[in-house]
């Protein structure tokens, strides 16, 4: 299996690169890779928003389109942002090797 890499920033501004794998949504391989503050309550079926993230824009087009669920609930955070997304909703595989999130302030 091929290691693959998010480029994560922290709230508190501090960049790190984690590796990942294929099978895991991006939401599962934050919380692997140690990033705490993806609080992730629900366990990943899109009912808390607390794996908020913005991904960056070159990587907008190789996400999977956002959900009616998941734009419900990126509708009551106050830090939504046009880049914003859940991360348990997003599957991590070869097509986001690389890609670059920040994690949303907390709400």
């Amino acid at each position: 299996m091929t290691d693959l890499i998010i480029n994560v920033t922290t709230r508190d501004g501090h960049a790190r690169a984690i590796q990942g794998q294929e099978g895991r949504s991006l939401m599962e391989t934050l919380r692997a890779g140690g990033i705490e503050e993806i609080l992730a309550l629900c366990g990943g079926c899109c009912s808390c928003a607390t794996c908020h993230v913005y991904v960056d824009e070159e990587w907008a087009s190789a996400l999977p389109p956002l959900s009616e669920d998941e734009d419900d609930l990126l509708a009551t955070s106050g830090a939504r942002e046009a880049n914003s997304r859940l991360s348990c909703q997003i599957p991590f595989g070869p097509a986001l090797d690389g890609i670059a999130v920040t994690v949303a302030p907390e709400d």
